[in-house]
């Protein structure tokens, strides 16, 4: 049986042909010191200037390079998701391309792994050299993640440099634009060992970044998306029945106040006001029919759940 490499460098990248030939000897450099068995795995997402042909040129001098290149550009997390299923080391290794992350961080990292038993060690770029239009919205941004996530020894969630045991990183699905999540990720699938390490933070030396201010809104959606799946994503009726419920119940409520003062002005004989004249009549109504909806809706949400084929797909640790 093959021996299993120590590490495994995971590189998603886009446009950054210019920072990966400095990159590959930074990291080649970094794992020959440290005489570790490794693999630099470049992820291309779809690059349209020479990143690929730098990457084949890479491979054709160095066995340890492997490529893997999408036909158009489909993002981080589809590209981290091909690189896990890729790798076969028994740490797995991510930084970005634009060479802001430091391989000098590795071995740290690797021992953190190995020797302390960490699942998970994100890095924290707590002096950065970014514009201030980015590190406040990345601090509410953390803070916001670390409050709903409930892991609350992590600063820098969206730091691309981590490292990962094997097992992590073969039990997680990393999808959409959750790659900023994938310490919640693995808190979710039971890997809840996770450290943090204060790593060095590079000025960007080629290119410009290539996220804008919109990253943070749809941070905090997919935020909520995550929070919402691992709570209810089993069990969608309990949270859709229940506010159908509640909102039913008000509903209800309005209408015996509407019953109740029609009823009363009969009985006195005088002259009742019509029911479309009072507010608790558009209540009722209101509240009954987004009740019905949400009931129906957690029935559906049920019937999805049910069909679903990860629907008993538990993480188990061991096994006699």
């Amino acid at each position: 049986m093959e021996e299993k490499l120590n590490i495994s460098v995971v590189v998603p990248l886009y446009n950054e042909d210019e920072s990966l030939p400095e990159l590959h000897e930074w990291i080649t450099r970094v794992m020959r010191d440290n005489k570790f068995t490794y693999e630099i795995i470049f992820v291309n997402d779809g690059s349209t200037d020479r990143s690929w042909n730098v990457i084949e040129s890479l491979a054709e001098r160095d066995a340890h390079v492997h490529g893997i290149k999408f036909r158009r550009n489909y993002g981080k997390s589809p590209a981290l998701f091909c690189g896990f299923k890729a790798a076969q080391g028994q740490v797995v290794i991510t930084m970005d391309a634009d060479l802001q992350d430091s391989p000098d961080e590795i071995p740290e990292l690797y021992r953190m792994i190995t020797d302390e038993g960490y699942d998970l060690v994100s890095g924290y770029k707590q002096k950065r050299y970014d514009p201030l239009s980015k590190t406040l919205p990345t601090k509410l941004f953390n803070a916001t993640a670390r409050w709903v996530s409930g892991i609350k020894n992590l600063h820098d969630f969206n730091c691309g440099l981590k490292a990962y045991r094997s097992e992590v990183v073969k039990n997680i699905e990393v999808y959409g634009e959750m790659h900023r999540y994938i310490p919640y990720l693995a808190k979710n699938a039971g890997f809840d060992k996770i450290g943090e390490k204060v790593v060095h933070h590079q000025a960007r030396k080629y290119g410009h970044t290539k996220f804008g201010l919109n990253r943070f809104v749809n941070g905090y959606l997919d935020l909520l998306s995550l929070s919402f799946l691992n709570k209810f994503g089993k069990q969608p009726m309990h949270v859709f029945g229940f506010l159908g419920t509640l909102m039913f119940i008000v509903g209800f409520i309005a209408v015996v106040v509407v019953g109740a003062v029609k009823v009363t002005h009969l009985i006195n004989g005088t002259p009742a006001p019509l029911v479309t004249n009072s507010p608790y009549f558009y209540i009722a109504l209101t509240m009954m029919l987004l009740g019905t909806q949400l009931f129906l809706t957690g029935f559906v949400a049920e019937l999805v759940s049910r069909s679903s084929s990860s629907r008993n797909d538990y993480q188990i640790e061991k096994e006699f």
